[in-house]
């Protein structure tokens, strides 16, 4: 994905686009990693609506397009939100592949975990790499309640 590696080459030549060592490296390195997460909760949400559903809408005269906007996407849109929550709080603390990709530029690829990894390098620095942990530890704690109480809901509206 470097300018001069095959993909990366194009990608620069034809739309004017560089991934190493830029913002968008850093989101495609967070994207990538976390993104199985993510693929997994909307799996697992198809995999729950009931397609005596779908079979209804189709006989009742609905298309593919409107049985998907009315009947599986509003059933699947809880595992969807909460696939994208957990992709984020996956993504928040990516450092291998952000350390490795697009390295530790600040103010350009600077992510929370790296920026705690140069504090904690820095003498002095540990109170500032706390207080990041701490940013850290809350983000996660409201993702993970974001995502538990979606769940719940997912399946309260399966019970039903």
């Amino acid at each position: 994905m470097g300018r001069r590696g095959f993909i990366g080459e194009r990608l620069y030549d034809w739309f004017g686009l560089s991934f190493a060592f830029s913002w968008r490296g850093a989101v495609l390195a967070a994207a990538v990693m976390s993104f199985p997460l993510m693929v997994r909760a909307i799996r697992l949400a198809l995999e729950g609506v009931d397609i005596k559903l779908e079979q209804a809408a189709r006989t009742l005269g609905a298309g593919r397009w409107r049985v998907f906007f009315t009947i599986t996407l509003p059933l699947t849109l809880p595992g969807i939100i909460v696939g994208t929550v957990l992709a984020f709080a996956r993504s928040l603390g990516e450092f291998g592949a952000t350390i490795t990709f697009v390295s530790n530029i600040p103010g350009e690829t600077r992510t929370i975990p790296s920026a705690m990894y140069t504090l904690i390098q820095t003498p002095g620095g540990e109170s500032g790499a706390a207080r990041l942990c701490i940013i850290s530890i809350a983000l996660a704690m409201i993702s993970l309640l974001i995502s538990e109480w979606l769940a719940r809901i997912s399946r309260e509206r399966a019970g039903r």
